[in-house]
């Protein structure tokens, strides 16, 4: 299936940034759910049903945080292709006929909650599957490997900040009523999940794809928004392999690579409409960026977008060492790949002893220390130490 016209890559990525505008979140309780800091990381703590999860998020999050819902035009304007936002609008309203039936009643409940526009958090969240802009970097490390005794998977989420959306970034804890409690480090309003962990170790972060073998189909708009599709997967798997089973049953809407680690192993899941190809580590080292290269997707010739193939060639560096690897040298390994102020986010998740390792609110987010923020009571619905 060919593109429609606003789909096609509109060369949204660039490093250009206004001056910023600094936002921190406001603690609150409401309910069972709480927003608190845990060493300097916002956390959000949400529980029960679609309803009360949307509700919270809606009022302590996005309600504060309600600058974000202005991103996805905003974005179209700095390129000078805001004429195209009643087209985006539209297939996103397309696709949000597509969301399974618990996330639509979340995202109605964040936008009764936050007095929020419904369209425009459509918007936000079938925004990434109607055009191309992310240009992130991952790595994941068997434990052979690792100094931590256990696989580490770590990731750049890149993205154009437009001087503010750096500010935004969240950690999210979800305990939904009936399913695995998970972890996303995302922002608020986003129902689906970019990066995240769930109580079991199963840890993932979506990485775009710009294209594939001429004859693969490229995006089906009445497909489920690859962010909702990798939310169901810490939902309900345990283990890379089922991952793959649960990301199967889901009609998917465009191209993306999975970096993905679990308590045994790391593997990258290259993923389009018809395919899910996993690629397993090599030596104990397993690294993608925005192109495939599994023999079945991996076009004849590949473009080189936002040095995607630089990078991957510096990430797979780490294959020829011997040292073992910490999460901090994974850090400075994402920072020599960084992409300026694109680089958004930078994180290290721990499958084994569920702890993440994040680097939020300053760009390129891979130049900064490493916060670290121990999952496993706040997943179990246990206090943890915050200041």
């Amino acid at each position: 299936m060919r593109y429609p016209p606003a789909l096609l890559c509109l060369a949204l990525l660039c490093g250009f940034a206004p001056a910023e505008e600094k936002f921190s979140y406001p603690v609150g309780k409401k309910d069972d759910a709480e927003l608190r800091y845990v060493n300097s990381i916002p956390v959000l703590t949400v529980r029960g049903t679609p309803a009360q999860i949307g509700a919270a998020v809606g009022a302590l999050a996005l309600k504060p945080g309600a600058r974000l819902l202005d991103y996805p035009r905003d974005l179209l304007k700095h390129r000078r292709v805001d004429l195209l936002w009643n087209t985006f609008l539209g297939s996103g309203r397309t696709m949000y006929k597509q969301f399974p039936p618990d996330y639509h009643d979340e995202l109605e409940a964040m936008v009764k909650s936050a007095g929020a526009e419904r369209d425009l958090l459509i918007a936000g969240n079938t925004f990434f599957d109607l055009k191309k802009v992310f240009a992130c970097s991952a790595i994941g490390i068997d434990k052979g490997r690792s100094a931590t005794g256990g696989p580490l998977l770590a990731r750049n989420l890149d993205y154009p900040s437009l001087g503010y959306v750096q500010h935004y970034s969240l950690v999210t804890v979800y305990r939904p009523t009936g399913k695995k409690a998970f972890a996303s480090v995302g922002f608020p309003g986003v129902v689906g999940v970019l990066s995240g962990m769930n109580e079991d170790g199963l840890a993932l972060g979506v990485l775009e794809v710009f294209e594939t073998k001429d004859g693969e189909s490229q995006f089906d708009v009445k497909g489920i928004p690859y962010a909702l599709c990798l939310r169901r997967v810490l939902e309900e798997a345990a283990t890379i392999d089922e991952a793959i089973t649960v990301l199967g049953k889901l009609r998917r809407t465009t191209t993306i690579n999975v970096a993905i680690a679990d308590r045994s192993g790391v593997a990258v899941l290259e993923v389009s409409p018809k395919h899910i190809i996993k690629r397993h580590a090599e030596a104990d080292v397993c690294v993608t960026t925005n192109h495939f290269r599994s023999p079945k997707l991996k076009p004849a010739r590949l473009t080189n977008a936002n040095r995607t193939l630089e990078r991957f060639a510096s990430l797979e560096e780490v294959r020829k060492g011997k040292e073992m690897v910490s999460p901090d040298d994974l850090r400075k390994r994402l920072d020599a790949v960084n992409l300026g102020t694109l680089t958004l986010q930078t994180m290290v998740f721990e499958p084994a002893t569920l702890r993440l390792h994040l680097s939020i609110g300053r760009v390129p987010a891979s130049a900064q220390p490493l916060e670290r923020v121990d999952l496993a009571d706040l997943l179990r619905g246990k206090e943890a130490d915050s200041r």
